[in-house]
C-alpha cells in the first residue's frame, strides 16, 4: 500500500507541474466573503456544501494526499449529490479521470431493440441514445477523455458517437476524445470480452498510456443525472482505492440488487448479491452514515451497487493483473475480493433518480416516465447539466389539428389529425389522420421519405414509413422505420404476456408489444 501512496504521489506531481509554473506568481485567492483561500486551507475543511462558486483552488488548496502534515477530514455524512454542493478537484477532472463506459453484453433482456444495435445505441426520449446519458454525465462533470467499449453490433453506435462528439471535444491544448474500443484478439488474449473487468484488462495497456490518476467505470445502460466531480472528490478526500456509488433502498426492491455492507465511516466491508430472508435483514446498515436523512432511513435501510465505480489508477493495475488475473466481472468478483485482500472500498449516496434500461418493461417505464406530471421521473431540460446528443437540424414539428395530451414529440415529426395520449414520438414520425397513439413509445425513422415518394407506394399497394390512417396503438414499442399500414390494431387484444412473432414482425414481453426496426405490418393487421 506503501508503493501504491508514493505512485499516487507521483502522478499528482507530474499532472500539477504545469498548474504550479503558471499559478506560482499569481496573487492568493479570496472567496466571496473576503476570506483568503490558502487560510481556509490551513484549516480542516471540505468544499462539499461550501458556498464557492467557479473559483479556482488548485493554486492555493490541495486534497489530504498531496498535502505533508496536513489533514482534511471528511465526514461521509457530507456525500450527497444536492446541488447545493460544489466540488473542488485538484489536479482537475479533464487532466486527471478517464472514463470508461461499459457497453454491455448482447443484450438479450432488450431483445429486439438490441437485433441491429448495441445497446447504448437504442434510442430514448425521443431525440436521444442511451450512451448519451453517461456521456453528457462525463462532459458536464469536465471528464473529457471517455473510451466506450463494446462488442456486438456497434456499427450504429460507432456513427452516432462519431456525428455527436468527434468535432466538440477536441482543439488546440484540449485532449479530450470520444472513442469506441471494440472487442478484438490479439496474441496475447484470444477471447472476446467475457465481462466488466475482463473486457478492461484487455484495454488495460491503452488506458496506462493516460496520464490519469484515476479510472471512472460508467455501464451504457443507466438513466440518470450525476456530478462524478463530487464522486471523485470523495474518492480523493477518504484516500480510497476504489469508491462504489450506492442507491438507499427499501426492503422490497432490495432483493432484486447486489447489497453492500458499510461501517461508521461508510466503507464497504460487505457483499451480497440479491439475499432474500435473514440474509437480506444481516444486510441492513445506517444509511445515515451516507447522508440520508434520519425520517428516510428508516424505509431506506439498504443500499445497493449502482455498478458505477471510481478506481484509482494504481489500484485497477494491481486488482486485473496481480490479484485477480482471471476474474470477468466487476460487481461480483473484483469489487468484493478488493475488500477480502484489505483495500479501502468506500460507498458514495446517489439520492436521486436512477434506472437499469435492462429490459423491455424497465426501457418502456423510463420513456413513458419522462411524460410525468407535474415532475417527470428524468427530465431533459436542466440548463444546468443538459444532455448531448448528435445534431440533426431537423425542422420544427408539424401538428395539423392533432389533439396531444402529456406526451413529448421529437423533432422533424409530421403529426396528422389524429390523437396521442401519454405517448413518446420520435423524431422524423408520420402519423397519418385518424390515428388513436395511446401509453405508447414511438422511435421515429431515420430518413425522410419525400411526398413522392410515399405516393409511389401507395399507388403501387406498399406502404410508407409511419403510421397509417387510423391506426390504434397502445401500450407499445414502434421501432425506427416501421411501416404500419391502414387500420392496423396493436392493442395486446388477447392480453398475451410473452410472444415471439419475429417473422410477422413482433415481440410481446410482459405483455408490452414491440415491434420490430424496418418492420412491415400490412393493412388491417391486428395484434
Amino acid at each position: 500500500m506503501a508503493a501504491m501512496a508514493s505512485s499516487r504521489l507521483q502522478q499528482a506531481a507530474q499532472l500539477s507541474v504545469c498548474l504550479n509554473e503558471k499559478t506560482a506568481a499569481a496573487p492568493p485567492l479570496t472567496f466571496s466573503n473576503g476570506s483568503n483561500a490558502a487560510a481556509a486551507a490551513g484549516g480542516n475543511c471540505s468544499f462539499l456544501g461550501s458556498s464557492l462558486r467557479g473559483a479556482r483552488l488548485q493554486a492555493a488548496v490541495q486534497p489530504r494526499s498531496w498535502r505533508k502534515g496536513r489533514r482534511v477530514v471528511v465526514s461521509p455524512r457530507a456525500v450527497t449529490d444536492s446541488k447545493k454542493e460544489e466540488s473542488c478537484l485538484y489536479p482537475d477532472a479533464g487532466s486527471s479521470v478517464l472514463g470508461i463506459i461499459l457497453g454491455g453484453g448482447a443484450g438479450t433482456r432488450l431483445y429486439p431493440l438490441t437485433k441491429k444495435r448495441a445497446k447504448p445505441a437504442v434510442p430514448l426520449g425521443a431525440n436521444y441514445r442511451l450512451i448519451d446519458i453517461p456521456v453528457s454525465n462525463c462532459i458536464n462533470s469536465n471528464i473529457r477523455k471517455i473510451y466506450v467499449l463494446t462488442q456486438f453490433n456497434s456499427a450504429s453506435l460507432n456513427r452516432h458517437l462519431s456525428r455527436a462528439y468527434s468535432c466538440n471535444m477536441g482543439g488546440y491544448k484540449n485532449e479530450g476524445f470520444v472513442e469506441v474500443l471494440a472487442a478484438q484478439q490479439s496474441p496475447e488474449n484470444p477471447n472476446w470480452f467475457q465481462g466488466t473487468a475482463d473486457a478492461v484488462r484487455q484495454y488495460l495497456w491503452l488506458f496506462e498510456e493516460q496520464t490519469v490518476m484515476e479510472y471512472v467505470i460508467l455501464a451504457g445502460d443507466h438513466l440518470y443525472r450525476m456530478d462524478y466531480q463530487k464522486f471523485i472528490q470523495v474518492h480523493r478526500e477518504t484516500n480510497s482505492d476504489i469508491t462504489v456509488a450506492a442507491l438507499p433502498m427499501d426492503e422490497n426492491r432490495a432483493t432484486a440488487f447486489g447489497l453492500m455492507k458499510i461501517d461508521s465511516e461508510g466503507r464497504v466491508i460487505e457483499f451480497a448479491e440479491k439475499p432474500k430472508g435473514s440474509a437480506l435483514k444481516a444486510m441492513k446498515v445506517d444509511t445515515t452514515v451516507l447522508g440520508l436523512d434520519e425520517e428516510r432511513a428508516k424505509d431506506m435501510s439498504y443500499i445497493a451497487s449502482m455498478g458505477i465505480y471510481v478506481v484509482s489508477k494504481d489500484a485497477m493495475v494491481k486488482l486485473l493483473r496481480q490479484e485477480f488475473p482471471g476474474a470477468n466481472d466487476f460487481g461480483s468478483e473484483v469489487i468484493p475480493g478488493a475488500t477480502q485482500i484489505g483495500m479501502k472500498v468506500q460507498a458514495y449516496l446517489f439520492d436521486g433518480y436512477w434506472e437499469d434500461i435492462g429490459t423491455i418493461e424497465a426501457f418502456y417505464n423510463a420513456n413513458l416516465g419522462i411524460t410525468k406530471k407535474p415532475i417527470p421521473d428524468f427530465s431533459f431540460y436542466d440548463r444546468s447539466a443538459p444532455i448531448y446528443t448528435q445534431a440533426r437540424f431537423l425542422p420544427p414539428s408539424k401538428m395539423l389539428d392533432a389533439d396531444v395530451t402529456d406526451s413529448v414529440i421529437g423533432e422533424g415529426c409530421v403529426i396528422q389529425n389524429c390523437k396521442i395520449q401519454h405517448s413518446v414520438v420520435g423524431l422524423r414520425s408520420w402519423i397519418a389522420e385518424g390515428a388513436v397513439i395511446q401509453d405508447a413509445l414511438l422511435m421515429g425513422a431515420d430518413y425522410y421519405e419525400t411526398d413522392e415518394q410515399r405516393c409511389a407506394l401507395l399507388s403501387t399497394g406498399g406502404i410508407p414509413i409511419g403510421i397509417g390512417k387510423n391506426c390504434v396503438i397502445k401500450r407499445a414499442i414502434v421501432d425506427k422505420n416501421a411501416r404500419i399500414g391502414e387500420n392496423v390494431q396493436i392493442i395486446n387484444k388477447d392480453d398475451v404476456q410473452e410472444a415471439a412473432r419475429e417473422t410477422d414482425g413482433f415481440f410481446i414481453k410482459g405483455g408490452i408489444v414491440t415491434i420490430i426496426k424496418d418492420a412491415v405490418l400490412p393493412n388491417g393487421f391486428v395484434i
